[in-house]
C-alpha cells in the first residue's frame, strides 16, 4: 500500500514513536523530487529542534526522517551534518558552472572499445598509433578525435563506466594480490653471529620411470655448522616438516634464513614457518652469484662427495634422512674440519683487504663455535659447549669417518641391487650390452 502522509501536524516525539511503532506495513514512497524531501528533512530539523536533543531522541527523529524520506543512512548524516552547519539541503540540478568540457565523447569511447576489442588490447603507446593510423592513413571520420589521445589519457578512457560496459578484460588470478614480496632481497649480514643459515638443493637425478630425492643442504655463515636432508620431492608437504627438523638440529638459535630464488622456499607457508620464530628470511640478488656461495660449495665438497651422482628413486628418502641425521651431520659438524678465512691489509691495494686461509683457521664447525666470543649465548635452551665437545669425544675422527663410509656404501648398495636392470636370459642381457 503506498500513501501519500500529510505530517506537518506531528509536532512531539511521542507523535514520531506511535508512527514508527504503528506504520511497519506501511511504504512511504513521496511523489517529491529528491530537492523537496530535501527542504522537508529541514523542516524537521527545525520543528524539532534537533540541536536541542538528546542523543536518544536524536536517533528516534532520524529514523523517522529515513523511513519517510527513503534516504539511506549516509545521506541522511551527510544533510544533517550541512543543516548543523547553516548550508542549504536543497538539490542542486545541472552542470556545475565550473566544469571542463569532454574532449571525448561515447561514441568516441564505444569506437575505442571496439577497436581495442579486434586487437586484444594492446599497450597505450601502441594502442595510440593505431588510433592515428585509423584516420590520417585509412580516414575514418570515427577516429577523428581518437587520433589526438594520449597513451596517458588512453589508461583513464579504460577505467571509465562507458569503456568498461563496451570492453571487458579478464586477466589470470595474481598470485599475490597484495604486492608483498617473500623475503628480502640482499646478502645475509651475520656479523660474526652464529644462526644465519644458506640453504639449497641438490637433486639426485630422474629417470624414465622414477623420480630421485632431493638433499636439501643448510650451512651456518660464521660457523660452517651443516645440516644435510633428504625428501622425496620439493612440495610443500614434503619440504616443511623436513625444514622444521633441519633448524631444530641447529644447536644455537636461528637468527636468519637465506635462500635462492627456488619455490620450494619462496612460498607463504615457508615465510609463516619462519615469521613465526622470528627469523629473518632474504634470498639471493640477481646476477649476486656470491649471495648463496656457501651452501652451494658445500654442494660440491660435501653432498656429492657423500652420495655422487647416481639415481636415487624417491621412495629412499626416508633411509637417506635417517642416515643424515644419525651419521652424516655429526660427523660434518664434530670431526670434518673446514677453512675459515681471515681478513689481512692486501699490499698491493692500499686500503683494501684480502682473505687468506692460515693453517691456524683449520677447525671443525664445533672448533670454530668455541672460538666465537659470548658463544653460550647464542645457544639454544638446555644445550652447552661442554655437551657438544662431549658428544665429539666420544669417537674419534677416523672411527666416525670410518662409520659413515661403511653406513653409506650399504645405502648406496642397497639401491644399486634395487635399481640394477634385470636380465631373463643371456640373450637379454647381451643386447643390453650392445644398445
Amino acid at each position: 500500500m503506498i500513501i501519500d502522509v500529510n505530517e506537518s501536524q506531528i509536532r512531539s516525539l511521542d507523535q514520531v514513536r506511535a508512527i514508527l511503532d504503528g506504520t511497519h506495513t506501511l511504504d512511504f514512497a513521496p511523489a517529491a523530487s529528491p530537492g523537496e524531501r530535501h527542504e522537508w528533512v529541514a523542516q524537521v530539523l527545525r520543528r524539532f529542534r534537533y540541536n536541542q536533543l538528546k542523543r536518544p531522541h536524536r536517533g528516534l527523529l532520524l529514523r523517522y526522517l529515513r523511513r519517510f524520506s527513503g534516504f539511506s543512512r549516509a545521506h541522511m548524516t551527510r544533510l544533517v551534518q550541512r543543516w548543523k552547519r547553516g548550508q542549504r539541503l536543497s538539490w542542486v540540478k545541472g552542470t556545475p558552472a565550473n566544469a571542463f568540457a569532454r574532449s571525448y565523447t561515447d561514441e568516441d569511447v564505444f569506437t575505442l572499445a571496439e577497436t581495442e576489442r579486434e586487437y586484444g588490447r594492446l599497450s597505450g603507446p601502441a594502442m595510440v598509433v593505431v588510433l592515428r593510423r585509423m584516420y590520417q592513413v585509412y580516414n575514418d571520420e570515427r577516429f577523428e578525435r581518437l587520433q589526438h589521445l594520449s597513451a596517458s589519457h588512453l589508461y583513464n578512457l579504460r577505467r571509465s563506466q562507458a569503456y568498461r560496459l563496451q570492453h571487458t578484460v579478464y586477466t589470470k588470478t595474481q598470485a599475490n594480490p597484495k604486492g608483498a614480496a617473500i623475503a628480502v632481497r640482499r646478502a645475509p649480514a651475520p656479523e660474526n653471529r652464529p644462526g644465519f643459515i644458506r640453504i639449497d638443493s641438490v637433486h639426485q637425478g630422474n629417470t624414465e620411470e622414477h623420480r630421485g630425492v632431493y638433499h636439501i643442504n643448510a650451512v651456518d655463515c660464521v660457523t660452517q655448522w651443516e645440516v644435510v636432508a633428504t625428501v622425496p620431492s620439493l612440495t610443500r608437504e614434503d619440504m616443511l616438516p623436513v625444514l622444521r627438523a633441519m633448524l631444530e638440529q641447529f644447536p644455537f638459535t636461528i637468527l636468519g634464513f637465506h635462500s635462492d630464488g627456488g619455490t620450494e622456499y619462496i612460498n607463504y607457508e615457508v615465510a609463516a614457518m619462519l615469521e613465526k620464530e622470528r627469523i629473518e628470511f632474504t634470498r639471493s640478488r640477481p646476477r649476486r652469484c656470491n649471495d648463496n656461495a656457501l651452501a652451494e660449495s658445500k654442494n660440491g665438497n660435501v653432498v656429492r662427495r657423500q652420495f655422487g651422482y647416481s639415481h636415487v628413486p624417491a621412495d629412499w628418502a626416508k633411509e637417506f634422512n635417517a642416515f643424515c641425521v644419525e651419521l652424516l651431520n655429526p660427523f660434518l659438524n664434530f670431526h670434518r674440519p673446514c677453512l675459515f678465512g681471515t681478513e689481512v691489509p692486501d699490499p698491493k691495494k692500499p686500503g683494501r683487504t684480502r682473505r687468506v686461509h692460515r693453517p691456524e683457521d683449520v677447525m671443525t664447525p664445533l672448533d670454530k663455535l668455541a672460538s666465537v666470543p659470548g658463544a653460550d649465548d647464542f645457544l639454544r635452551k638446555g644445550i652447552t659447549l661442554d655437551q657438544l665437545k662431549e658428544l665429539a669425544r666420544s669417537q674419534t675422527d677416523v672411527e666416525a669417518a670410518r662409520q659413515v663410509r661403511l653406513a653409506r656404501e650399504r645405502l648406496m648398495g642397497k639401491v644399486a641391487d634395487q635399481t640394477r636392470p634385470r636380465y631373463t636370459d643371456v640373450w637379454s642381457f647381451a643386447r643390453a650390452r650392445s644398445a
